[in-house]
């Protein structure tokens, strides 16, 4: 009975082993980061350097995350393309964010900058600089605001 008990509890964690190591963070040295997060930040940040990064394991691809020399948090997706982009209290650079959402944030809360742009499904959930959240859709049609 002992033996049945701990082939069960082994077989148990060598299938529960490789589910739970898709869902780890690693640190990532910035020279092994794809091209396309390294050019991202370059075009975008010129100014700033990777001090940090880490991929995501999931079971649909890798997904990664870096920090920049001023706090900035940048998250990309599986194909290497920016998901979301987190400056804290400065302005996410003008050309990640759609022309309808910016003409809107603009005309609505001129003494604002966006602080933060996630892509959603449903388009784009923004921060202002006044902590405010503005849910858009993909049409940049503004559909939720949670202050």
């Amino acid at each position: 009975m002992k033996a049945v008990k701990f082939l069960f509890v082994a077989l148990l964690c060598l299938v529960m082993a490789p589910a739970t190591s898709f869902a780890d963070d690693f640190p990532v040295p910035v020279d092994q980061l794809p091209l396309s997060v390294k050019e991202f930040v370059q075009n975008y940040f010129p100014e700033l350097t990777i001090i940090y990064a880490e991929r995501d394991n999931e079971m649909g691809g890798k997904k990664y995350e870096v920090r920049l020399s001023d706090g900035t948090k940048v998250e990309f997706d599986r194909k290497g393309k920016w998901d979301k982009v987190d400056c804290n209290m400065n302005a996410v650079p003008q050309v990640l964010v759609p022309e309808a959402i910016a003409a809107y944030v603009q005309a609505t809360f001129p003494n604002n900058v966006i602080t933060k742009i996630d892509k959603e499904r449903y388009g784009y959930e923004i921060e202002l600089s006044n902590d405010m959240d503005l849910k858009f859709n993909k049409k940049g049609n503004l559909i939720g605001i949670d202050d």
